[in-house]
């Protein structure tokens, strides 16, 4: 590992990262053009002690997730994020390797980071979750560990039963429709990959609805939808989820509202007093009160 050479590369990138872009606000008393150190190890999840060792040369090899929150804090392009992994003499994870599909784009990443008060999230196009906001987290939970295309919510919605208790159950066909229209249009735009061949494989083999949804051909990306959540907390919320799809098609960001004055809105409000505290313990006493009040 070339430890100096790793110490000047996360400097200078630190340097160039506008406080801005990375959702942080601008003080006045600001002696860094760039991010302070404490900033980057709070975006990338590390203490600030621990960072401060990276950039002084020192310390324990970082592993590969650490130097994968590094780039996303540090907005990395494809280029720079691979220079990274090279210098800590650590091999590309797969997902980085060729189109770099989980690698979130730096200009998605920019925008999901200025959507502080609506939930949003980016996903690559199997519907795998990357990153989420605090407040899409409150809504629909946190993304699962470890990352992959089988923890997509698409490849989930027809092997887990229990993820689908996010929709009420009379909106579950619509899902499934949509799920499948947007996958046909996926795999024919990556007819070559193997990995999107064998996720619709293991599908067709795993369930007999997405089986006979697949046969019916029905292609359609999804671009925009109106869907109810069910939350455990505030019940079921009406919102408009919106996609914004990267150049190449392989991430989409998306973001939830609702129109001013509905109840959605004044439920999305509740739902940034609530945030991600626990839910089930919420809609307990939640349920308690309403015992109560009977």
């Amino acid at each position: 590992m070339n430890l100096p050479e790793l110490a000047a590369f996360l400097k200078s990138r630190r340097d160039r990262v506008r406080p801005a872009d990375a959702g942080l606000p601008v003080g006045p008393r600001r002696r860094v053009p760039g991010l302070r150190r404490e900033e980057v190890a709070q975006l990338a999840g590390l203490s600030a002690d621990y960072y401060t060792e990276l950039e002084r040369g020192r310390g324990a090899q970082p592993s590969a997730q650490t130097l994968a929150a590094l780039a996303r804090a540090l907005r990395l392009g494809g280029d720079q994020r691979d220079h990274l992994f090279h210098l800590a003499d650590r091999p590309l994870p797969e997902s980085a390797r060729g189109t770099g599909a989980r690698h979130v784009q730096p200009a998605l990443l920019g925008l999901l980071d200025r959507l502080a008060t609506t939930p949003a999230q980016v996903i690559t196009d199997l519907h795998e979750t990357l990153v989420q906001n605090e407040l899409a987290a409150a809504l629909l939970g946190r993304a699962p560990e470890p990352r992959g295309p089988v923890t997509g919510f698409a490849y989930r919605w027809f092997t887990d039963p229990d993820s689908r208790a996010v929709y009420p159950a009379e909106d579950h066909p619509h899902h499934s429709r949509v799920f499948v229209a947007d996958l046909q249009a996926v795999a024919a735009r990556r007819s070559r990959d193997s990995e999107v061949a064998g996720m619709t494989a293991a599908l067709r083999q795993r369930s007999a609805e997405f089986a006979a949804l697949w046969d019916t051909h029905d292609v359609g990306l999804r671009r925009t939808d109106h869907k109810r959540i069910v939350h455990p907390a505030l019940g079921v919320i009406e919102l408009d989820c919106h996609s914004l799809f990267s150049e190449d098609g392989r991430q989409r960001l998306l973001w939830f509202t609702a129109p001013p004055g509905t109840e959605g809105a004044a439920q999305l409000e509740l739902l940034g007093v609530i945030g991600t505290q626990d839910m089930a313990a919420a809609a307990e006493d939640s349920s308690r009160t309403a015992d109560r009040n009977r």
